[in-house]
C-alpha cells in the first residue's frame, strides 16, 4: 500500500510546477570530477574553472579535499579567497582534523561524508552502525561550532537499509546539519525508486536533501530530476559528466533539462556552457564528443533534407533552443541525405547562386560523391563539384550549339 501511495504521489508531483528558487546546484567538478581515473587539474585550471562556474551562476562549488594538503589545499585556499558570489565547500571525511583543514582554507561550507550502507560499514570502514552515527554527529557538532554550513553525505545511501538511513538522517538533522546528501554511489536506482526513497526521508525526517547521482546505468540526470520532484532542493553535478566510472549527473544537461522539459529556469548564463565544457574537456584530457547532449558539436548540424527544409521554415520544428543559447553555431553540411534546398542554401552561403534545376542535378552529384567518400563534403569539395558541373554544363551547351549548326547546313 505504501508503494502504491508513493506512485500516486509521483504521478501528482510529476505534473506539479517546480519553483526555481527551491533548486540549488552544488557543482563537484573540482572534487568528484577530478576523481575520474587519470584526471588531474593544475591549480591554475582549478581556479579558472571555479571562476567560470561562478560567472555562469552556480550556487555552490565543491572545491576539493583540504585534508589532502599540498597543492590541493593551496588551490582550495586560493578559490576561497576570490570573493566569488557562490558558496565554497570543502569535502571531508567524518574526521575532525579534516574539518580543521577545511577551516584553514577559509571555506564557508563543509561536507561531512561517511558510509551508510551495511556493505560499506562492514567491509570498507570495518566498524558498526553505532560508530558511524557517533562519528558523524561528533563532526557535525564540531563544524557547526565554527558556524559552517554543513552537508552530511550518506555514501551508498541507495543500498542502505531504509530504517537505518532514516536514523542516520535524523541524527544529522538533530546535530544541526543543514542538508543530507543522498548518494546513489553506484548509480543503481531508477527514477521511481529515487522518488519514493527521497520523499520518504523528507516526509519523515524533514531535512533538506541533495541529490548525488552516478551514471553507471545512464540514469543520473533522470534520478536527479526524480529527486527534485520528490522535494530535494540541491543537486550535485559535474561539467561534462566527469566522475568515477561512468561519471556523475552532467551540469549542463541537468540545467537545460530543467529549463526546457520541466519549465524551471535557474537563471544561469547558458551561453557560456560550450566554452566551459571545452575548457574542462581540455583540462581533464577527455574528448568532448560531437554527439554529446547540449554542447556537442553536432547538436545544431543538419544534413537531412527534410530536417533542413523544416528548420529553415521554422527553427522550432527540430529544436527547443537555439545554438547561441549554449554557445554553439548552426551549420548545414552536404552529404548523402542532402537535397536541392540544402544545396541552394549552402552554395548561397558560399557566394554562389543556382537555379532549382541546377540544384537538383547538383544534389545527385554530391550525394554520389558523399557515398564514395563515406562522409559529408568539405566546403571546398562542394565548390569544386559546382564549378565542375558548370563547366560540363557549358561544354554541353557548346556541343549542342555546334550540333545544331551542323544539322542546319
Amino acid at each position: 500500500m505504501r508503494e502504491i501511495d508513493l506512485l500516486t504521489e509521483f504521478s501528482r508531483k510529476a505534473g506539479s510546477k517546480l519553483e526555481p528558487e527551491n533548486i540549488k546546484i552544488d557543482d563537484t567538478t573540482l572534487r568528484d570530477g577530478e576523481q575520474t581515473a587519470g584526471v588531474v587539474f593544475a591549480n591554475d585550471e582549478k581556479v579558472h574553472i571555479a571562476k567560470m562556474l561562478d560567472d555562469i551562476g552556480v550556487h555552490q562549488i565543491e572545491t576539493g579535499i583540504p585534508a589532502m594538503g599540498g597543492d590541493e589545499k593551496e588551490a582550495i585556499r586560493k578559490i576561497a579567497s576570490l570573493d566569488l558570489s557562490c558558496s565554497i565547500l570543502g569535502w571531508n571525511r567524518a574526521v575532525k582534523s579534516d574539518i580543521d583543514a577545511s577551516i584553514e582554507c577559509g571555506v564557508d561550507s563543509v561536507a561531512v561524508s561517511i558510509s551508510s550502507s551495511d556493505i560499506h560499514i562492514e567491509h570498507k570502514l570495518r566498524k558498526s552502525r553505532e560508530w558511524v552515527l557517533e562519528s558523524m554527529k561528533s563532526c557535525v557538532d564540531y563544524a557547526k561550532s565554527f558556524n559552517l554550513y554543513v552537508s552530511v553525505n550518506a555514501e551508498d545511501a541507495s543500498r542502505s537499509d531504509m530504517e537505518f538511513l532514516l536514523q542516520f538522517a535524523r541524527t544529522a538533522r538533530d546535530a544541526g546539519a543543514d542538508r543530507l546528501r543522498y548518494c546513489d554511489t553506484l548509480g543503481i536506482l531508477d527514477p521511481f525508486d529515487t522518488f519514493m526513497k527521497v520523499k520518504t526521508i523528507i516526509d519523515i525526517i524533514g531535512i533538506d536533501i541533495e541529490m548525488h547521482t552516478h551514471n553507471d546505468f545512464g540514469m543520473a540526470i533522470a534520478n536527479a530530476i526524480a529527486g527534485i520532484k520528490a522535494g530535494a532542493t540541491y543537486v550535485n553535478t559535474t561539467i561534462n559528466g566527469l566522475g568515477e566510472r561512468a561519471g556523475n549527473a552532467t551540469f549542463e544537461e541537468l540545467v537545460m533539462a530543467l529549463k526546457y522539459i520541466e519549465g524551471v529556469d535557474l537563471g544561469f548564463n547558458t551561453k557560456l556552457f560550450r566554452g566551459l565544457s571545452e575548457y574542462v574537456a581540455s583540462a581533464s584530457g577527455r574528448i568532448l564528443p560531437i554527439w554529446k547532449p547540449i554542447v556537442g558539436g553536432n547538436l545544431f548540424v543538419y544534413e537531412c533534407e527534410s530536417k533542413i527544409s523544416a528548420v529553415m521554415s521554422d527553427p522550432k520544428t527540430y529544436r527547443l533552443f537555439s545554438a547561441g543559447d549554449v554557445g554553439l553555431e548552426r551549420n548545414i553540411i552536404i552529404g548523402k541525405y542532402s537535397g536541392a534546398k540544402s544545396i541552394t542554401f549552402k552554395l548561397s552561403s558560399l557566394g554562389y547562386k543556382v537555379s532549382e534545376k541546377e540544384a537538383m542535378q547538383l544534389a545527385e552529384i554530391v550525394r554520389d560523391k558523399s557515398v564514395s567518400l563515406k562522409r559529408s563534403l568539405f566546403d571546398s569539395e562542394i565548390i569544386d563539384a559546382y564549378k565542375s558541373y558548370k563547366g560540363e554544363s557549358k561544354k554541353s551547351k557548346k556541343s549542342d550549339n555546334l550540333t545544331g549548326k551542323k544539322g542546319g547546313s
